[in-house]
């Protein structure tokens, strides 16, 4: 599958889902970069119905040629032999079928985060893939962002801010989920509902990336959520690492939009602040020195490192996969197999001491 032209890997992409995060990630893949690593281009578009899709195309992708296959279902995607790979953009309580569907078809899959409801569900399907012998990686598009890498140089490479200690993160945003119909995927538990799965993720991710170290270990959590019908408007919940004592401090709602800066990373010798428009796309971060006894963090001087994209950022996973895939890789090791279950294990543990839980779990 994909291109044989070996300069740049090729992928021929299948979308399934119009909702929002499908229409960003399809414009970022066929906007024409100075630089790119890998050639993308959209062959067909599933939806629940032909009109939705004519309308997600004209809407979002008005100049694109040439049109890509829509239709009014999602087996004409997996049945297309034009295309290569699959990106599943639809509600998390759909990405476990839609992957299997997709893996049926031979086709590899690109799935957005929360990759499933819960791990033993991200298990079967990594299984399917695995008996296929399809690629297949959960779209966590932050941790292939160029600031992620440079991040965890800064912290464990060169040391900035000497022994990690804390990581404060928070994602909030302000969704009002009261005033939403009852069938949107923001209400309804059957689609995973709640800031946990949708954007708590990114605060756990973050907590991650800033505290594991070189010691193996898992942490220790504790953690709570505020349930409205079912549904958490707020987690957090504590990450503890016991041998090194790190801890991260990390939140998720939906009743409170969180400032610029999203993130403060704490060491023995100075701090960190990320910011971004959002958690999920980090914009830069500034190294401050440690704060000292007579001084206040206004007037310390920090080393601030920018990174901005030239669209939005998606393409960094999706050139990625491209790279992977024509290596013959099963896997991608920055969003590898292993760490896509170890992040649900960890969410399921804090739903298990939240009390959210979806209604599928309680039928199986």
């Amino acid at each position: 599958m994909g291109s044989t032209d070996t300069r740049l890997p090729t992928l021929r992409w299948g979308i399934i889902g119009t909702g929002l995060i499908s229409s960003w990630f399809t414009k970022d893949i066929t906007t024409p970069r100075k630089s790119t690593s890998a050639t993308h281009s959209i062959q067909a578009i599933g939806s629940s119905s032909l009109e939705k899709g004519n309308e997600f195309l004209t809407t979002h992708l008005p100049a694109l040629f040439p049109k890509p296959t829509v239709y009014p279902d999602y087996k004409g995607v997996y049945a297309d032999p034009a295309v290569d790979i699959v990106y599943i953009g639809t509600p998390h309580g759909l990405h476990k079928q839609n992957c299997l569907d997709a893996i049926a078809h031979g086709k590899h899959v690109l799935c957005e985060k929360a990759f499933t409801l819960n791990a033993s569900e991200a298990r079967e399907v990594l299984a399917a893939a695995k008996a296929k012998g399809v690629f297949i990686m959960e779209a966590m598009w932050t941790r292939f962002h160029p600031l992620t890498s440079s991040l965890r140089q800064a912290l464990y490479t060169d040391r900035v801010i000497g022994d990690v200690r804390r990581t404060f993160c928070d994602f909030g945003l302000d969704k009002d989920i009261a005033s939403l119909p009852a069938d949107s995927r923001l209400k309804d538990p059957r689609m995973g509902a709640g800031s946990l799965l949708d954007i708590g993720i990114y605060a756990l991710t973050w907590g991650l990336l800033t505290l594991d170290s070189e010691v193996n270990e898992r942490p220790r959590v504790s953690a709570t959520q505020t349930l409205r019908d079912g549904i958490d408007v707020a987690s957090s919940f504590i990450l503890h690492y016991p041998t090194t004592g790190r801890q991260g401090i990390l939140t998720s709602t939906t009743e409170a939009r969180t400032p610029g800066v999203f993130m403060r990373i704490e060491g023995s010798e100075g701090y960190i602040t990320v910011e971004g428009p959002a958690a999920s796309a980090p914009r830069a971060f500034t190294v401050y020195p440690k704060i000292g006894s007579a001084s206040t963090s206004a007037e310390q001087e920090g080393k601030r490192y920018e990174f901005e994209p030239e669209g939005m950022g998606f393409y960094f996973e999706a050139d990625a996969v491209a790279g992977s895939i024509s290596r013959g890789e099963k896997e991608n090791e920055t969003m590898s197999h292993g760490e896509t279950v170890r992040v649900l294990e960890i969410l399921d543990v804090i739903r298990a001491q939240g009390g959210a839980r979806f209604p599928q779990e309680e039928e199986a």
